[in-house]
């Protein structure tokens, strides 16, 4: 039986959901109290990035993502590349933990493989070969360009499904079946599902209070576009990052590795700092990123962590134009330990928010999830 449902914000989770509703049939509207998206699903590194989910039921929901924007590429004309990722080692732990997980790889299911710094240094030419050890290849990473994309699939879906949009249109109130705009305008659903990232205070704040959701603050940058054909190839990791996923706990020697990132660069840890890079269809690699959380949040951003980021980027990747070009922070909401927050506090009323900095990565294999339970 088609549904009418209602969808509250059009970021990538709120994107997903309406997406799976319409191709089941459902009449389907979305709102966004913004005249386009602006929130966090525009502001990260645009890398699905399945190896970053721990085995088992996250990393498959990761990898029917991945098909997913394999999906969207063919018939939206979204741009997206499987482009893989390296995982650098520029210190003895790094490549220790690098060894451990791909021992453990086939057993994990995941794909990958080591690779020496001169064959890193083949597949990437950013990859600083100063210190070089090796790396971990894999292949299942896509880069998308977040705010073309998350812009650009509102109209992939009012085109091929009829799903309607009502931007600049903040939803106040909802109640089982119907929803209320801040112009008094009032829409009938039988289902309605509330995406709203990190807004915790317009629709249900007692649930969402109670919930555990935490506020994280990243900052990131970018350069202008490399000149000419150069790109990096697979987005590209430090060893830092391997104590930020939870993929790589499974491996003996992290403990070590975090140990000393905490003993030499404390800092690091005070900012939740970890670097990556990527690089969008316009050329510029997206660099990043820092982790802020709840009461250490503020409006204002912190030169200091833009040094911090800059400093550990330049030992281990190498660009040819490090020209900083543009500079913003984002807030996401995440959950201590579930891969997104999901409660149902009225009838046919779902909240679907705190994906944890994951959402280009899960959203879309969640979604297909929820719309299977719910069918």
């Amino acid at each position: 039986m088609a549904l009418d449902v209602g969808v509250v914000g059009a970021g990538i989770v709120g994107l997903a959901h309406a997406w799976s509703a319409a191709e089941r049939g459902h009449r389907v509207t979305v709102f966004d109290r913004s005249p386009k998206a602006s929130g966090a699903s525009i502001r990260n590194f645009g890398m699905v990035w399945p190896i970053g989910q721990p085995a088992g039921d996250a990393h498959a929901v990761a990898m029917r993502s991945r098909a997913r924007w394999l999906q969207l590429a063919s018939e939206g004309n979204v741009w997206v590349v499987p482009c893989g990722s390296i995982h650098l080692a520029h210190r003895d732990d790094e490549w220790a933990v690098l060894h451990e997980f791909a021992d453990l790889a086939p057993q994990l299911g995941v794909e990958c493989t080591l690779l020496t710094a001169e064959q890193v240094r083949m597949r990437s030419p950013a990859a600083n070969p100063v210190n070089l050890i090796g790396g971990l290849f894999s292949p299942t990473e896509l880069c998308v360009n977040p705010p073309a994309a998350i812009r650009s699939i509102p109209a992939f879906l009012s085109a091929r499904y009829d799903v309607h949009f009502e931007f600049s249109t903040a939803i106040m109130d909802l109640d089982s079946g119907w929803t209320l705009a801040a112009d008094t305008r009032r829409w009938v659903f039988d289902r309605v599902i509330i995406c709203g990232g990190a807004d915790f205070e317009s629709l249900f704040p007692a649930e969402l209070q109670r919930s555990g959701l935490k506020r994280c603050k990243l900052q990131m940058l970018k350069t202008r576009s490399q000149a000419g054909t150069w790109r990096i190839g697979p987005h590209l990791a430090s060893g830092l990052t391997l104590r930020h996923y939870h993929n790589f706990d499974v491996c003996p020697s992290l403990d070590t590795l975090k140990r000393r990132v905490a003993t030499e660069t404390p800092e690091l840890d005070r900012f939740g700092i970890h670097v990556m890079a990527s690089q969008n269809d316009e050329g510029c690699v997206v660099l990043g990123d820092s982790h802020e959380y709840d009461t250490d949040i503020e409006p204002f951003d912190k030169s200091a962590i833009d040094e911090l980021m800059l400093r550990e980027l330049h030992s281990v990747i190498d660009l040819p134009d490090w020209t900083i070009e543009q500079r913003w922070h984002g807030i996401y909401a995440k959950h201590p330990g579930l891969p997104i927050f999901k409660s149902e506090p009225l009838p046919d009323v779902f909240i679907r928010t705190g994906t944890g900095g994951a959402g280009m990565t899960m959203a879309f294999g969640l979604a297909e999830q929820d719309w299977e339970h719910w069918s």
